[in-house]
């Protein structure tokens, strides 16, 4: 019995051109597509017209499929001999799952090629002006999801890190995320952003700080996909570094 290749790519974060061109090639070659629901549109353009594609959804509260659905659905085309191609959302494992479908195929004897993606982890800030490292500035940064208030978190440690703060996810819990970082020590003062759809022609950012981010979020109307910086490289934005906001022609990005 053959058996296919299951290959876990990277989509990257929003602007289609993001996508590596080992990604590209694969996706063009494969037989069955199964994305993501922040997956550029674009991107599904690329594959065969006899691909199958799936829609994988992962809405936020709303999953068109569950994770087990979608490791069953990998597992039964990988093993009708057809390469399957999961096309996530930035990087596979960055908060994406792949290590997870990447086991169940193991399991099953199906062999498994994993391609990186650009991570929303650093893609988006970069897109909103705002480096995540900066001499004198910030040193190191830090990534937690916010989907959920995850109690393995020592937020204390985390404030006395110090360095930049990355919050994928948190929109829902920005305020219970802001509030566990205030009373760990982190400065009301410390700069923050929100950035709304990051790399797309609807990237919106808000700024403000630690106390009152949370509050602006709200105040803007700022939904899922969002990712928040915390720290002081987000005055980097204000000083004339926000370059994407600034060009005048969006509309060949997404």
């Amino acid at each position: 019995m053959t058996i296919g290749t299951v290959f876990l790519v990277g989509a990257g974060p929003g602007d289609p051109d993001l996508i590596t061109r080992k990604g590209l090639r694969l996706l063009r070659k494969a037989d069955v597509v199964i994305y993501d629901r922040l997956v550029p549109r674009q991107l599904l353009d690329e594959t065969r017209s006899a691909a199958e594609l799936i829609n994988a959804g992962k809405a936020p509260t709303r999953h068109r499929l569950s994770q087990a659905a979608i490791n069953a659905l990998i597992i039964d085309r990988a093993l009708a001999g057809l390469d399957v191609l999961r096309l996530k959302g930035g990087d596979p494992f960055v908060f994406g799952r792949g290590g997870e479908e990447a086991l169940a195929c193991h399991r099953c004897g199906i062999p498994v090629e994993v391609v990186p993606g650009v991570s929303s982890a650093f893609a988006v800030p970069a897109y909103a002006g705002i480096p995540l490292t900066q001499r004198h500035i910030s040193s190191a940064f830090t990534v937690i999801t916010g989907h959920e208030i995850d109690e393995s978190i020592n937020y204390a440690a985390l404030a006395r890190l110090g360095g930049t703060i990355v919050i994928l996810m948190g929109v829902k819990q920005l305020p219970n995320i802001t509030d566990k970082l205030l009373l760990s020590g982190l400065s009301g003062d410390t700069p923050a952003a929100v950035i709304e759809w990051g790399a797309t022609t609807r990237q919106r950012t808000a700024t403000g700080t630690l106390a009152d981010i949370a509050a602006i979020a709200r105040e803007r109307a700022i939904r899922p996909p969002a990712v928040t910086v915390v720290g002081e490289v987000v005055r980097l934005r204000d000083e004339g570094v926000a370059w994407y906001d600034l060009l005048p022609q969006l509309a060949d990005l997404t």
